[in-house]
Formats: structure tokens, sequence, C-alpha cells
């Protein structure tokens, strides 16, 4: 993955049941997916516009099976998340958690927030 780029709503939601399944994955699966879940009746291009999308991103890979497409997570959740808050600390906090914990400090941490992150970092 180049540049990080963050996931819209939506492309959260196709990657979360994609996480989920824990496998690779076709785009009438996911269809599936959404009618049962959430009722939503997207076309086969809608879901197929988010997919490209997320292999444009770099989240997944595709492999063509015949006309059909499987993809396949790149990243985990995990990973994903973790990207991100790096994304953000480097966007927001020129890349220093001090001054992401002090912002948050600003903002009225609890004094047992502040004595888990203590232990935490004493951890480290």
């Amino acid at each position: 993955m180049a540049k990080f780029q963050s996931l819209s709503d939506t492309e959260m939601k196709v990657m979360k049941e994609i996480w989920k399944m824990n496998r690779p994955v076709k785009s009438n699966e996911l269809l599936t997916i959404f009618y049962e879940k959430e009722g939503k009746e997207w076309k086969g291009q809608t879901i197929a516009t988010f997919l490209s999308r997320l292999v444009d991103k770099g989240l997944l890979s595709v492999k063509r099976e015949g006309r059909a497409n499987t993809y396949i997570p790149r990243l985990t959740l995990k990973e994903y998340k973790k990207k991100e808050a790096q994304s953000m600390l480097d966007t927001m906090y020129q890349g220093s958690l001090k001054n992401f914990i002090s912002t948050l400090y600003e903002n009225e941490i609890t004094s047992d927030e502040l004595d888990e992150l203590k232990n935490w970092f004493a951890d480290k």
C-alpha cells in the first residue's frame, strides 16, 4: 500500500464483511449479505465500484476466475487500524504521540484513563 487512504463509511462496511468472512469473496456474495442484513438492493455495478476502489486503495487484491472476480484482503482489520491511526497521528499531530495525548488531556481525560496510559507506557 503506497499512500494511506482512509475508507468511506460504505467502503468500511464492505471491508468489515470481507474481514468477517476471512476468505476470498465474490461480489455476488456481498450483494446477498447486504440485502439480507440491511435490505440494500445494490446493483452489481455498485458493489463492483466499491470493490474497485478498495483494490485501488490497496486493501484488496483481485483474481479473475472465468467471468467473475474473487477479492482477497491484503490487510487484516488490525493492520488497517494501525495504518489509519498512524496516518491520523502523522497528519494531525506531526507524528507525535505526545502531541496527541496532550490534546486528549486538554479535553479532560479522566484520572483513571491517565493512570491506564501511565501503566501501559510503563509496561512497554
